[in-house]
């Protein structure tokens, strides 16, 4: 039998030995704005919900009705998450007549201007393919891909739809920016691309958000009038958007809306 090589962990870029002190730093470092509102950590604890929510599944009956304007969705995921973790999501979209499609770039581990200029090759693809405008719904940092794609190719887009995105505010206003610092490799205020969060897309752009958010701060999620088109306030967790029946009945009846 042949000798078995070492055991060794894959090889990760985003975690090479040689940066790993620089992202302990980022995410250790002192809160420059420790005035700033975040959710409290008992909205937090209730995000744990999403573990057995799965198992609730089969005893939930959602009511999807057939669209009668049924449109191509390219479905962003939020960070962290991998495409899998929205398929319960795009499956009811489906249901009710419209084309889910995945964004085809695997997990969501932060913003890079390559991964801008990928999304950017893929809702051209899929205008191409469908000879129509793509709708973009886009969780939490899926959101502000979505809201950045919008201004570079507001041709392509009939409509961007965000899910407890965090486009207005600090983008401090929440309970991940150290995480997102340690695993994107830079601080949320310094992102790799050059763009403006907070300025409205020429498309329509409609934020979904939810007081019980325990990690993006309600304020943040929401924005205000001129940072977006309409705000609709759900009773959700963050991790709900990807589920609840409550936002999936609030995605469908955006996506009715002309």
């Amino acid at each position: 039998m042949a000798s078995r090589a070492p055991f060794s962990l894959p090889s990760l870029p985003a975690f090479e030995q040689f940066d790993l002190a620089r992202r302990l730093q980022l995410a250790s470092e002192p809160d420059p704005e420790p005035e700033v509102t975040r959710p409290r950590w008992r909205r937090v604890l209730g995000e744990l919900e999403y573990l057995v929510e799965p198992l609730l599944r089969p005893f939930r009956r959602l009511d999807v009705a057939p669209s009668a304007n049924p449109s191509v969705v390219l479905v962003l995921p939020g960070f962290g998450a991998h495409p899998e973790r929205m398929r319960y999501l795009a499956r009811q979209i489906e249901r009710a007549g419209h084309k889910a499609k995945r964004w085809g770039l695997g997990c969501n581990w932060g913003a890079s201007a390559s991964t801008i200029d990928r999304l950017e090759d893929r809702l051209d693809e899929l205008c191409a393919r469908y000879d129509r405008p793509i709708v973009l719904l886009g969780w939490s940092l899926g959101g502000l891909f979505a809201r950045e794609l919008a201004r570079r190719r507001p041709d392509c887009i009939a409509k961007v739809i965000t899910m407890g995105s965090p486009f207005s505010g600090s983008p401090r206003a929440n309970n991940a920016w150290r995480i997102y610092q340690f695993i994107a490799g830079h601080r949320v205020t310094e992102p790799p691309i050059e763009a403006d969060i907070a300025a409205k897309p020429p498309v329509e752009t409609v934020a979904l958000w939810s007081p019980l958010d325990g990690l993006i701060a309600p304020r943040s999620a929401a924005g205000f009038p001129g940072e977006r088109d309409r705000a609709i306030a759900l009773r959700c967790t963050h991790m709900g958007f990807s589920y609840s029946p409550q936002a999936i009945a609030a995605i469908l009846q955006e996506l009715e809306r002309d």
